[in-house]
């Protein structure tokens, strides 16, 4: 093996064997910015912020087995960073077609996974279109990455961002690995011995609390394989790979917090019940039957410490099959339920059990992973993301960062990506559909709108006390 291969871990390898026709694994987002920037200030922003990271100037090697990072030997940022510009007088519509097209595109496999276009005449500025493969990295990593390029003042602070240059490892025999393999396991199972001992010592119950983590982690196991399979709806289609983009006028974060108070509940609930409010809306205007247990959403959770330092990318998160209750009308009521959901996750072990799954899959032949992924996907109508932004206007290149958005990819046969960004006090919707399921994007970012000023006026009218005994 080239001394500048770096094996790539088995769960970035799982998500670069899910890439298909009809679902690039693509992480996509957009920047609207509030003027037009300079083409060289931004390559110099990339070049010291962005490209301080080796995964962006290393492309993919599949040898079939395995997978391998390897630096790219004709590395050149105008492969990575294009200009265009949008038609005549443009607006959001025609900026949504632009990403539409390039999230239906997927990336060239003989260079480095991630593109960016910068696009002029958009309003009275510009934007930033990012696409990045999912193998590199989850979008917790990516979203700080992103906003390592920015700067908290119009002035830049280029420099402060250096690249790490690492010696060339020296080659090992496989003698001298075997050892060093041995001795890892050696003191690894010497530490985990003397933990446990430990952890007796200080609580005598602790097997039994280990025992019951392990019983735990069995059960959600055995859940997850047993949960059936989401009922037949509009949103569960044959998909085409042209995906539609939209993205809704952002929320006060500030009337969001004043709703989940009022509610005695947490901001992600209150959001993720105006989601469910939006998609109740999308069946009524459809006239389409509402299934009676509620549909599921694939959910991302965080498993990297927020302490990890930015240069460790990968991916570090599982996946929580969260039930929307669609069928219950009251706004009120859909917010208790779906309260109740979370706290129920919140206690299980499933992020934990899919982050292994993918460990398992990424090591094992790929039509066994395809065969599970089929068997997962079907668990789940959507994908949906919550990714907490900074809480101040940033700038890029010294223009104002006016409203950022991205979209999740999506799996299998999962054709619906939802994705919810705060940011300077705002929260930001956005979704991706796939061309074959019925359902007009910009009509959905309509219902969310709609769906938490219903929840908002009901949560701020008194009622909350009167629900909360009922449902006691």
């Amino acid at each position: 093996m080239s001394p500048k291969q770096t094996p790539m871990s088995s769960v970035d390898r799982a998500w670069l064997r899910m890439d298909t026709p009809q679902n690039p694994m693509m992480i996509c987002g957009v920047w609207a910015l509030e003027r037009p920037v300079s083409m060289s200030r931004l390559r110099q922003t990339l070049e010291e912020r962005f490209l301080c990271f080796n995964r962006f100037r290393q492309r993919v090697i599949d040898t079939g087995d395995r997978a391998y990072w390897q630096d790219d030997p004709l590395f050149d940022l105008d492969n990575h960073l294009h200009r265009i510009a949008l038609p005549g007088k443009a607006d959001k519509a025609e900026l949504q077609k632009l990403v539409s097209d390039m999230n239906s595109t997927s990336l060239d496999f003989r260079q480095p996974l991630w593109q960016m276009h910068y696009i002029d005449n958009y309003g009275e500025g510009g934007a930033l279109l990012i696409r990045i493969h999912h193998c590199i990295a989850d979008g917790i990593s990516l979203v700080r990455v992103m906003l390592s390029l920015t700067d908290k003042t119009p002035e830049p602070r280029l420099g402060k961002v250096t690249r790490k240059r690492r010696s060339k490892p020296r080659q090992r025999s496989a003698v001298q690995n075997f050892l060093n393999r041995a001795v890892d396991s050696a003191q690894t199972a010497t530490n985990q011995a003397r933990l446990f001992i430990q952890s007796v010592r200080e609580e005598p119950n602790y097997p039994l609390k280990l025992a019951s983590t392990a019983s735990g982690v069995a059960f959600d196991l055995l859940k997850l394989g047993l949960a059936p399979v989401e009922p037949k709806t509009g949103l569960k289609e044959p998909l085409s790979g042209r995906k539609q983009v939209a993205w809704a006028d952002p929320l006060d974060l500030a009337e969001v917090k004043a709703c989940a108070k009022a509610l005695g509940g947490t901001i992600n609930d209150a959001l993720l019940c105006t989601v469910t409010g939006a998609l109740q809306r999308h069946f009524a205007a459809h006239k389409e039957t509402i299934p009676e247990c509620g549909i599921r959403v694939a959910v991302p959770f965080n498993l990297r410490p927020l302490d990890q330092p930015i240069e460790t990318l990968g991916n570090k998160f599982g996946l929580v099959l969260v039930t929307l209750p669609v069928e219950v009308m009251d706004p009120l009521l859909c917010f208790r339920q779906v309260q109740e959901n979370m706290n129920r996750l919140k206690r299980s072990y499933q992020a934990q059990v899919t982050y292994s799954l993918l460990d398992i899959f990424g090591r094992g032949p790929d039509v066994i992973e395809r065969r599970a992924l089929d068997l997962l996907s079907n668990k789940a109508s959507a994908v949906l993301t919550n990714v907490p932004g900074p809480k101040e206007p940033l700038y890029l290149a010294g223009s104002k960062l006016t409203q950022p958005m991205f979209w999740v990819p999506q799996s299998g046969t999962i054709g619906i990506g939802m994705s919810i960004l705060s940011y300077a006090g705002t929260v930001q919707f956005g979704i991706t559909v796939d061309k074959a399921i019925h359902a007009d994007p910009d009509a959905v970012m309509d219902y969310f709108r709609e769906s938490f000023q219903a929840l908002s006026h009901a949560a701020l009218a008194g009622r909350p006390e009167a629900v909360q005994r009922q449902a006691s």
